[in-house]
């Protein structure tokens, strides 16, 4: 029979708890501490069975096999720095959104038990009451800069998210968080921009008559955490930049087409963003 292994979450929300649930489908052999500073959370955690304790201090999370830092990417730099000492075969896991930062901020002493990821999954939801059994399966999660961390711990990370049924992708932190500018955060700016353009301009019953499919859907994700979306925004700044003014240069040339009555020009310009999807679909 194994050994039962300690798995630390800090962070109760949706991405702690829905990899909780996960991970449980895998094996009976975890055991789950969580930490998170909102009371709240701890005891909502707590009552859904995502965790079996809660931890008081960081100093319990670290006796842990394994680790994972599911909250805000600002506050994973915080933490990584008060991990001091750990078990040369403690694996520390990420699923920050970005992870150039994160990946230099890492002490030099512990880089090796850490491995940077970012699943491509989530919701507009959030909190422990927002997991799910499913949000990893058959989902993508990017490992960066592997080549800095133990082998023990790749090991542990790739069969961890092997087994709860995602697919590796393996890639630099510096390119990843350039990608992810255009793929993820900058799509997060639009929408945000969106909600608020529409609620400047029109009174809650029109938006209540005539919000179709088209508008839910592109204004969904402004129902994300500002907290969190605050941090992305800021660790990527240059890289969500580049993103927005790409964008507002396509959306530029959209306005001069409509204005110029440039129809066909218009249509063909339209032709090219259908061709997303078959790369999507």
């Amino acid at each position: 029979m194994m050994r039962t292994q300690k798995i630390g979450i800090v962070g109760l929300g949706l991405m702690g708890g829905s990899l909780s649930i996960a991970l449980q489908e895998t094996s009976k052999d975890f055991y789950f501490i969580g930490l998170d500073h909102n009371k709240e959370h701890c005891i909502q955690a707590l009552s859904l069975g995502l965790v079996n304790e809660i931890a008081k201090t960081l100093d319990e999370i670290k006796v842990c096999d394994i680790i994972f830092l599911t909250i805000p990417v600002d506050g994973i730099i915080a933490i990584a720095k008060q991990l001091q000492n750990l078990n040369e075969k403690c694996t520390v896991i990420d699923l920050g959104s970005t992870k150039e930062k994160i990946s230099q901020s890492i002490p030099k002493e512990i880089r090796s038990n850490f491995v940077t990821a970012h699943p491509m999954t989530g919701t507009e939801k959030f909190g422990p009451t927002a997991a799910v059994a499913d949000l990893y399966t058959n989902k993508v999660v990017v490992l960066c800069d592997m080549e800095k961390s133990g082998v023990y711990q790749q090991k542990v990370a790739k069969e961890l998210f092997s087994n709860i049924g995602m697919k590796l992708v393996y890639m630099d932190a510096k390119d990843h968080d350039r990608h992810a500018a255009f793929i993820s955060h900058m799509p997060h700016a639009l929408s945000y921009a969106l909600a608020n353009s529409v609620m400047k301009q029109e009174a809650k019953e029109s938006i209540i008559a005539l919000a179709g499919g088209g508008f839910k859907d592109m204004s969904r994700i402004a129902k994300s955490s500002p907290s969190m979306w605050e941090d992305i925004f800021r660790q990527n700044k240059n890289n969500l930049l580049e993103a927005i003014n790409v964008f507002q240069a396509e959306l530029k040339k959209c306005q001069k087409m409509v204005e110029n009555e440039e129809w066909h020009t218009l249509n063909s310009w339209m032709q090219d963003a259908n061709k997303l999807h078959d790369i999507l679909d």
